[in-house]
């Protein structure tokens, strides 16, 4: 046998088994777990599969977590992306400057000066604090 890789391109939201019975109006078998935590997943790639609820347009099923996240990662916006770069250039920035004021090369600096590489550095943890935000709510 040979071995393959695919693609697919899904829509997808956290729900958990429980949950995806209840939406497909199944009862949960006795041996399975509600609480088991996973992605309701909408295949949309217009192949055989035909819409299996009036809710989506795709072929709907459900993934366990673990599974799905091996399988599957969020297609980021090119404002997403560009994002994620800034806030890890003004990390590398950051543990630069946290490192320096740390070193004994900073001893020797005026304190004034020493005050606006403390302050500077405030203000770059701020900043990777909005990022964070921002990265959260993709």
């Amino acid at each position: 046998m040979k071995t393959y890789t695919g693609t697919k391109i899904i829509n997808a939201e956290p729900m958990t088994r429980g949950e995806y019975n209840i939406f497909r109006g199944w009862e949960l078998p006795a041996n399975e777990d509600g609480a088991d935590e996973g992605y309701l997943v909408e295949y949309t790639d217009g192949g055989k599969a035909k819409a299996n609820t009036a809710r989506y347009e795709g072929y709907v099923s459900w993934s366990p977590k673990d599974v799905f996240e091996r399988a599957y990662h969020v297609v980021l916006l090119p404002h997403q992306q560009r994002v994620i770069e800034e806030k890890a250039e003004l990390d590398k920035k950051r543990e630069a400057l946290r490192d320096f004021l740390d070193a004994d090369r900073s001893v020797g600096i005026d304190p004034v000066e020493r005050a606006r590489l403390a302050r500077q550095l405030t203000a770059m943890t701020y900043y990777a604090d909005i990022l964070n935000e921002r990265i959260g709510a993709f």
